[in-house]
């Protein structure tokens, strides 16, 4: 009842405070227009005064609708050149070839064995891990030696496990560095076998997500290599890993610590950017490279599932595996270096010895590619774009980008992962109009007529980053709550998007609404408002009348000096 009453308000006239516009609906259930004419004043002359301001309003969006981010600061932006490479790829997900169906019938009965032998080593290293662990509590200090001697039991247990998955010998090129000399080691990720290798051989700290505790039997084990947890997402918990990788690389009663900066595993035909991890302790570096030559079975785990991929190795003849150690690398003596200029020098020397390019994904492109496949996306190139590049420009987080491509998913992007027009104001529950068409031509970057993910994402970033956003925000806020309850009731907000959209139906202004109303309490607040325009930052272009008139760059810094 409240919401029919609510809605038939809607055909009744809308009074907004400190304007004279007129403005016009359409009823959904009649052709006829209601027009909301405006006398606030005594005295007011309806006509002239009206027309006036009406003027006046139309003159000022006219000098802006081009771009419709002006008021608040936008000049444009510049959408980072797309790239069709794609980090994660694995190029043999499906077993084709006759080769290959030949191969399978043949190793069938070894791959019996190797299953056994597989289970078997599991079962042999978890419980002398266990043993290991045994009424060991001071996990703050380093593992006695005793309890580190009965892990040579599982560690010899890794590399039978290597060997069961057809890794019979493992090519290896330098030497590993002495621990006084190179306290850390830094590597790229490939698969799941990179750690089983560097288990079995220097049986380091590992600095690994904190969910891998949980993991059967793998949780047992990573414990007792001292591991060094971290939640990725958390930035009291990244500043906590970064001390702990100091403190346990700086102590040599500790295993040296091993990392992998790329935060995820790649198919090793690129390098993606590194994370800073590593090298923010400023202690020195060996970097070792590991590569999976390969014909007929790519090894890399990338858009494949674990149990698939562990089904294929068992499955091969021999596995290769190549492992090469470079020199140690340290931080410059002259000046003090950076963090990221000593990540930088890093990976260009792993880069050149691995002959490939280092890009600027990184693993935010690996969950935006998750959140593609979980839509049911068959390419997933056109939603990684490369997020080093962009988080380094917006400060944006990857939850965030994973928000962004919910929503533009939800535009039901073609094959190439273009856009259209008609999808895009659909989702943001925007109607056909002038507005409309700019707000779409301000993202449409390079004006071909439909958006990519890239041009979406760096648009709206752009915008919600503008210094002036949030002032913007509070503005149309205070001015579309006219009777200052602290909440914008559905009438009001129908006043506030009409006087810049003209014939919304009351359905369309219902959507609208429900779209703000984030805590679907019936009402807007502060909360609700904001919220929802930092999810959808270019709506704010729909408030523009509301503050084109306020100078809100003076209002930040009256803020900025209360």
């Amino acid at each position: 009842m409240a919401a029919a009453a609510t809605i038939s308000d809607l055909r009744r006239p809308l009074i907004l405070s400190n304007t004279h516009l007129t403005h016009t609906f359409a009823d959904d259930n009649s052709p006829s227009q209601h027009i909301l004419t405006i006398n606030d004043h005594p005295g007011y002359n309806n006509n002239n005064n009206n027309n006036q301001d009406l003027s006046r309003f139309a003159g000022a969006f006219a000098r802006t609708e081009g771009n419709p981010y002006e008021v608040i600061g936008s000049d444009g932006f510049e959408a980072p050149v797309s790239t069709t490479v794609d980090p994660f790829r694995n190029l043999t997900p499906k077993i084709e070839g006759v080769y290959e169906w030949v191969k399978m019938v043949v190793c069938v009965p070894i791959a019996l064995v190797r299953v056994v032998l597989f289970g078997l080593c599991i079962v042999v290293g978890y419980v002398a891990t266990k043993l290991a662990l045994c009424g060991w509590k001071d996990s703050s200090n380093a593992m006695p030696r005793w309890r580190c001697r009965v892990m040579y039991v599982t560690r010899l247990c890794g590399r039978a496990i290597l060997f069961s998955f057809g890794y019979h010998w493992i090519k290896r090129k330098g030497k590993p560095a002495p621990r006084e000399i190179a306290p850390m080691l830094v590597s790229n990720h490939v698969s799941y076998i990179d750690p089983i290798f560097f288990f079995y051989e220097a049986c380091p700290t590992i600095v690994t997500s904190e969910s891998h505790d949980s993991m059967p039997f793998v949780g047992v084990i990573i414990r007792a290599m001292q591991v060094i947890y971290v939640n990725r997402f958390s930035y009291q918990s990244r500043k906590q890993a970064v001390h702990e990788i100091k403190r346990k690389a700086s102590t040599n009663t500790y295993p040296r610590v091993l990392l992998f900066p790329e935060g995820t595993t790649t198919n090793g035909r690129q390098l993606i950017s590194f994370q800073l991890g590593a090298f923010i302790p400023g202690l020195p570096i060996q970097p070792v490279v590991i590569r999976y030559p390969h014909v007929h079975f790519d090894q890399s785990w990338g858009h494949i599932s674990l149990p698939a991929l562990m089904f294929r190795m068992f499955m091969q003849f021999h596995n290769f595996m190549e492992v090469e150690y470079l020199p140690v690398i340290s931080p410059s003596q002259n000046h003090k270096e950076s963090p990221a200029r000593f990540a930088e020098r890093t990976g260009r020397a792993m880069a050149l010895a691995l002959n490939v390019a280092q890009t600027y994904h990184s693993f935010a492109d690996y969950a935006l590619l998750s959140k593609a496949v979980e839509a049911g996306q068959e390419r997933f190139s056109p939603f990684m774009i490369e997020m080093a590049q962009v988080q380094k420009l917006y400060q944006l987080s990857s939850s965030e980008a994973v928000g962004f491509l919910g929503r533009f998913l939800a535009m039901n992007p073609d094959s190439s992962g273009f856009v259209q027009y008609q999808d895009f104001i659909r989702v943001l529950r925007l109607k056909h109009s002038r507005l409309s068409e700019h707000i779409f031509g301000f993202i449409d970057a390079d004006k071909d007529g439909s958006i990519t993910f890239k041009e979406f994402l760096v648009g709206s970033i752009h915008v919600l980053k503008l210094p002036l956003f949030p002032r913007a925000c509070e503005a149309a806020f205070n001015e579309s709550d006219e009777d200052k309850d602290h909440y914008i009731s559905l009438l009001e907000f129908g006043g506030s998007t009409s006087a810049v959209i003209p014939d919304l139906t009351t359905s369309e202004i219902q959507a609208l609404f429900e779209l703000f109303d984030v805590d679907g309490d019936g009402r807007i607040s502060k909360d609700d408002f904001i919220t929802c325009l930092r999810r959808n930052p270019l709506l704010i272009a729909h408030f523009n009348h509301l503050f084109m008139h306020k100078d809100l760059d003076a209002e930040r810094g009256l803020d900025e000096m209360v």
